[in-house]
């Protein structure tokens, strides 16, 4: 749906989790030569102004990011990911939060490629003004890509359907972020489909699905499915900074579901996990899941 905009919603408890685990898929596929490719379903703009008026109004950041900023004991895994964003603002003063988009792309190496899709008109237009400018500090700075090809290519579309054109890249490595707005509940069903249809492609990927937890049984059934599609192995990951509320509202619990994971996550997390509820979490009742498995 159309009317969703991520810069509501932008560094709060559920972006720490997504991108903090984003870093790290990265990182692993970066530890061979080789070249890979990220696809992002659902890119949105790419950096958001957390002074802004989507992101000010709920300042939904003061649940995430802002919880982080000052802190001197940041576990390696969420210091790499704070690292990030305050590269994003060198003044030392929180402005500017990262989407997906700009995490991969702080985060690749020359040679990776980076493929972003949004189909809603205004956020688009923002992501493609965003990488010019980009390029062009980067040019700015003396820096001239060596590796010849399109290092970011944005395309104005639906992600669920250009995925399929994409796959396999290459290089046969890649990641592939699926993070729709879930506010069309068919969302669930095609995260599952697209999914399935990707596996058959590209059967060696790995695969990142941010889902929101609430409690309709969309929600609540999808981690379920995912773990059906015959992946070689998945791990899914949730976090939880309080209980639901009581009239249902309001985005508390959020997860990861990564099929394909590299062996190395699962650790990474168990040990952050904890620090993170103990940051983040509101009372008691935070808590978070890490399962995982094998087909």
């Amino acid at each position: 749906m159309l009317s969703y905009r991520h810069a509501f919603h932008a560094g709060n408890h559920a972006d720490v989790l997504k991108h903090m685990v984003i870093i790290q898929l990265m990182r692993y596929l970066g530890q061979k030569d080789p070249a890979y490719m990220v696809i992002d379903t659902h890119a949105g703009a790419g950096v958001y102004a957390l002074d802004g008026d989507y992101a000010s109004k709920n300042a939904e950041y003061e649940t995430g990011i802002a919880k982080l900023w000052d802190r001197k004991d940041l576990p390696a895994m969420v210091k790499e990911y704070v690292d990030l964003v305050r590269s994003l603002n060198p003044s030392g003063k929180m402005r500017y939060y990262p989407g997906s988009p700009y995490c991969a792309e702080k985060t690749m190496r020359e040679q990776d490629r980076l493929r972003l899709f949004e189909m809603h008109p205004s956020e688009v237009k923002v992501l493609e003004d965003n990488f010019r400018k980009l390029e062009a500090h980067a040019a700015a700075q003396g820096q001239r890509p060596a590796a010849r090809g399109k290092r970011v290519m944005v395309y104005r579309g639906d992600g669920f359907q250009g995925l399929k054109a994409l796959l396999p890249p290459p290089s046969r490595r890649g990641l592939v972020l699926i993070d729709p707005p879930y506010e069309d509940k068919r969302d669930y069903s095609h995260v599952a489909q697209v999914l399935a249809d990707a596996l058959t492609r590209f059967p060696t990927g790995t695969y990142a699905v941010w889902y929101p937890v609430l409690q309709r049984n969309e929600s609540r059934q999808l981690p379920e499915r995912l773990k059906r599609l015959g992946a070689k192995s998945w791990l899914n990951v949730t976090l939880a900074i309080h209980g639901p509320a009581p009239d249902g509202f309001g985005l508390h619990n959020s997860g990861m579901f990564i099929l394909n994971p590299p062996w190395t996550l699962e650790a990474q997390l168990k040990e952050v996990m904890p620090w993170l509820i103990e940051v983040l979490g509101v009372d008691d009742t935070a808590e978070y899941v890490l399962e995982s498995g094998e087909n």
